[in-house]
């Protein structure tokens, strides 16, 4: 499984993501949406303009938006 995280900085619900995968043990790559302009607009392609992060991508081309732990947890 490989997975891409998608966000920024500064966003509560992209730590709490990226806490819960470090928790797991789950490697990821992650991409800074605002430091890196084709990421933000991938981020915006997967979601028909909008830049909602945490944006997570699974190699499969599956991803979730802004997902709860819970869902996280029940994607992973």
């Amino acid at each position: 499984m490989s997975l891409t995280v998608y966000g920024a900085s500064w966003c509560p619900d992209v730590k709490r993501s990226r806490a819960l995968l470090d928790r797991e043990g789950v490697e990821y790559s992650y991409v800074d949406v605002e430091a890196d302009a084709a990421a933000e607009a991938r981020v915006r392609e997967l979601q028909d303009g909008a830049r909602r992060i945490p944006t997570i991508v699974w190699d499969d081309g599956s991803f979730l938006v802004e997902p709860s732990d819970d869902e996280l947890s029940a994607r992973l």
